[in-house]
């Protein structure tokens, strides 16, 4: 009896030791294909659990397992399925290529599921966005790619309407409607927002990336290269492709931080669930995110607040830059003689108070072997507020001093609804493979104005008005045919396809109080003569045909036509190559055309908006290309932009863990389209009564007009190093990245009317010159660190933002903002397998641009200019994560 006794108390010491340390138990592999070559992306999942993980650019993993002698399941898309039985800590798997694939590894700019990023014929840049969330200070897209793309910039703007509300980017300097975004590989709708208060991207319109929840993403793919021949319309800067997760399990992420100065907190809370669908490879992905994100305010805090005429011109009879002193002694005066303090008073300047709720999904659902269903979509809300110019009580024009006896800051409330949905079947037949799809999307903005007034409707007029919105709507349906021929030189990829796309804008009028006889202060609402209910559709073609001529020696040869209803037709094409000279050295380069059709919003996009005009606060009015006004004018009708690209690189690898890729790029756009300078004042800024008179019937004081104008050269280079090591028990990775970009604009300008000759520097002046030419920098680096052990992890990362240049022209000043170097820091902790916590700042050091010329600063209120980092500074935060 003693003796089972001793053996049954043995058997459960033995089960409660194994199950104790099984818990705990890491396990750690290496994923790769026949030839040896790290695999990354692909999933490891322990069977008969929703516990997985992803292998890195290494084809390295770690995956927590609870279970003795687990079974994994390993799979990415392109190839067989796999299950391994592990027995120990260590393990290494060998993928091997799926013939009867439906879906495959696709790398934006090529066809051919057997090219890897550094492969192709032209740069392509790939972020694991799901690997690196964890620990990146920035949780948006559009943040997370100004410090991870060196060519990719992206700021906040201060005091612009809507732009406010949806931040505009730039790839190579070019305008935000220039480059493409795809969602898994799916043409993705842009914004209804036309950028149009002098801002990056002035009278463009581009796509909302933080629409998007950072969250569904697992990796981005950013080609960096004119793809118009391949993709269409837009792709001249290049292509961005959003591939949305696809894993199985349950991830979570709270996050919550603030600047240096107590404001601009961030909470963002996210949740993606994933789970595997049968047997054959199928799975539904959900995400939600909530990010609340709270103004923040970098004015100069001592702009004058006016109570009388005679005060104000008192106030301006001297200089302000010369004694500040004094005019803050004047203005402390005037507050304290009506019982106020400059407090109450403060000119909001700086980020806006932006709340987004959004929801994405993503599905794959195989029927049989031969037919595969996908459908992808989401949801984006999103409520802002933003500020404009304060308006002072002297200013009789501008205030009811009955309603506001102080002046008043007016409100721009946003409310921005984005909608999108993609659904498709993929056939084989054979060899051959057909994917058919339909993506809609839309985006609507509505504004609503709060806290200013509408001067002609005196003491009865309201305080918040309905001014209106715009909104959106693009569907694209898709059939694209593709075979992979193994057999013919040493592979040939074939692929051809066709696109019908129908879009359509629209303009609704707001209430009347907001557009009558003025409107309603900072942002007159939208009139009935101001609404628009536009459309057109496209047809287009493509093929493109990528052989491995030899083992050293790949072709690539792209071709695209597409018919517009609204403008005409074009053809478009592209050849590439990629020639090894060594194993480990590869020159690549590529030549093509492109364009990109003047959009439904430059087309039609009008309105009457108060704006500062030569240093004076004034209605400015956008007027339709088609307009009387035009026509009276002599505005020529849009036609599209062309471009041809160049590039040429060297790829190296001398040794297995280091990559080394440099290209050189040269992009000409002729007929650029871009909006005009305000027309109404000379080069001097004194009015030009005819043309005053002419936009007074409209309501305006000033005018601008969207024209091919300009034809711009672009010449840059691309620097990549990536270095993995293992640095005692732990591994390191080094990157080094680096963007030479250099725009300029062509000194001759395109189809000036008559009206406007020897007036050059008024119809497209110095001012909208240099936000293409050095508003963005042309130097770009960033240097990061990334170095985990155990359960450590830590991100050390500096980006440098070059020397921009702004002209304030014709009366602020040319100002050089010097290169400036921001730091990120995050240290990471796993307190179990499953949850981690991470500390850090992005512009740890608090770097601010250099303070605005005192002519540049709108009387000194606008302290810091929206270029390079931006004006948020310091931001700390702390990140909890939870796996399951």
């Amino acid at each position: 009896m003693k003796k089972k006794l001793k053996i049954l108390i043995t058997a459960i010491l033995s089960l409660s030791s194994t199950l104790f340390f099984a818990q705990s138990q890491d396990i750690k592999g290496t994923i790769t294909n026949e030839n040896g070559n790290p695999l990354e992306f692909a999933t490891i999942l322990i069977k008969g659990t929703h516990v997985s993980a992803t292998s890195d650019a290494l084809g390295d993993f770690t995956i927590v397992s609870a279970a003795v002698n687990p079974t994994f399941v390993v799979s990415l898309f392109g190839y067989q399925t796999k299950q391994v039985v592990v027995k120990g800590h260590i393990i290494d798997v060998q993928l091997i290529l799926e013939n009867n694939s439906l879906d495959e590894i696709v790398i934006v700019g090529s066809r051919n599921p057997k090219k890897s990023k550094l492969e192709t014929t032209v740069p392509v840049d790939v972020v694991n966005l799901a690997k690196i969330r964890n620990t990146t200070p920035q949780t948006t897209t559009n943040d997370i790619l100004t410090y991870l793309i060196p060519s990719f910039n992206s700021s906040r703007q201060s005091s612009s309407d809507g732009t406010e509300h949806i931040d505009p980017a730039s790839l190579r300097g070019l305008g935000p409607d220039q480059v493409l975004v795809l969602i898994n590989g799916k043409r993705r709708h842009t914004t209804s927002l036309v950028n149009y208060q002098n801002t990056v991207g002035n009278g463009s319109v581009g796509t909302d990336l933080s629409a998007i929840p950072a969250s569904a993403i697992k990796r981005i793919e950013v080609l960096r290269d004119g793809a118009a021949a391949q993709y269409g319309s837009d792709a001249i800067a290049g292509v961005i492709n959003l591939v949305l997760k696809d894993n199985a399990g349950l991830d979570a992420n709270v996050t919550y931080g603030g600047t240096s100065r107590n404001d601009g907190q961030t909470t963002n809370l996210n949740l993606n669930y994933g789970a595997k669908i049968g047997n054959k490879g199928g799975f539904i992905n959900l995400t939600a995110e909530f990010n609340n994100r709270q103004k923040t305010n970098r004015s100069q805090n001592n702009n004058l607040i006016i109570f009388d005429q005679s005060a104000y011109d008192n106030y301006f009879a001297y200089d302000f830059a010369a004694d500040p002193a004094q005019a803050r002694q004047i203005d402390d005066n005037l507050l304290a003689q009506n019982g106020l303090k400059r407090d109450d008073f403060n000119f909001q300047i700086g980020d806006a108070k932006i709340k987004n709720i959004q929801g994405f999904f993503n599905a794959s659902i195989p029927l049989n072997d031969q037919i595969e269903f996908y459908a992808s979509g989401g949801v984006s809300h999103r409520n802002g507020t933003g500020y404009g110019f304060r308006r002072l009580p002297s200013e009789t024009e501008n205030v009811v001093f009955s309603i506001f006896p102080f002046g008043f800051q007016p409100e721009l409330n946003s409310v921005v609804t984005d909608l999108s949905s993609s659904v498709g079947f993929k056939f084989k037949f054979g060899e051959w493979k057909l994917d058919v799809s339909n993506t809609i999307g839309e985006n609507k903005f509505v504004y609503d104005i709060s806290n200013t007034n509408n001067v002609s409707l005196g003491a009865t007029s309201p305080t918040d008005f309905k001014a209106g919105n715009h909104s959106f709507l693009q569907n694209t349906v898709n059939a694209d045919v593709t075979r992979l021929y193994k057999d013919i030189f040493n592979g040939l990829n074939v692929a051809f396809g066709g696109e019908y796309r129908f879009e359509k804008y629209k303009i609704v009028a707001g209430e009347e109080a907001s557009y009558i006889d003025g409107g309603s202060q900072s942002f007159p609402g939208f009139s009935p003569l101001n609404a628009v209910n536009e459309n057109r559709n496209s047809v287009g073609v493509y093929a493109d045909v990528e052989a491995d001529v030899t083992e050293k020696l790949l072709i690539g040869v792209a071709g695209r036509y597409e018919d517009f209803s609204d403008f005409g037709n074009t053809l478009n094409g592209k050849l590439s190559a990629r020639y090894k000279i060594l194993d480990n050295l590869f020159v690549r380069g590529a030549i093509s055309t492109g364009f990109r059709a003047p959009s439904l919003h430059q087309q039609y996009f009008n309105n009457i908006a108060t704006d500062a005009v030569d240093g004076k606060i004034l209605n400015s009015g956008i007027f339709r290309n088609d307009s009387d006004v035009a026509k009276q004018l002599g505005i020529p009708k849009l036609k599209e932009e062309t471009s041809r690209n160049y590039s040429f690189g060297v790829v190296f690898s001398p040794i297995k863990k280091l990559n080394i890729t440099a290209d050189y790029y040269h992009i000409r756009i002729d007929n650029r389209i871009i909006l005009t300078g305000n027309l109404g004042n000379d080069a001097y800024g004194e009015p030009v009564p005819e043309l005053r008179d002419l936009f007074a019937v409209y309501g305006a004081q000033t005018g601008r007009f969207f024209t091919n104008a300009i034809n711009t050269t672009t010449n840059g280079l691309d620097l990549v190093i990536d270095y993995d090591m293992n640095v005692g028990e732990g591994k390191m990775n080094l990157s080094l990245l680096y963007n030479y970009n250099d725009n300029k604009v062509d000194k001759h300008l395109n189809n000036v009317p008559a009206l406007f000759e020897g007036q050059e520097d008024v119809y497209y002046g110095p001012q909208e010159r240099s936000l293409i030419e050095t508003n963005t920098p042309k130097h770009k680096g960033t240097f990061a660190i990334n170095y985990s052990l155990s359960k450590w992890n830590f991100l050390l990362r500096n980006t440098y933002f070059g020397e921009v240049i702004r002209d304030g022209f014709p009366f602020g000043g040319i100002q050089k903002h010097n290169g400036k170097v921001v730091t990120d820091l995050t240290v990471a902790y796993k307190l179990t397998p499953k949850i981690q916590i991470a500390l850090g700042a992005n512009n740890l050091f608090d770097v601010f641009p250099d303070r605005q010329i005192y002519e540049n600063s709108y009387y000194g209120v606008f302290k810091y200019a929206p270029v390079q980092m931006g004006t948020t500074g310091a931001y700390y935060f702390g990140r909890m994560s939870f796996s399951l």
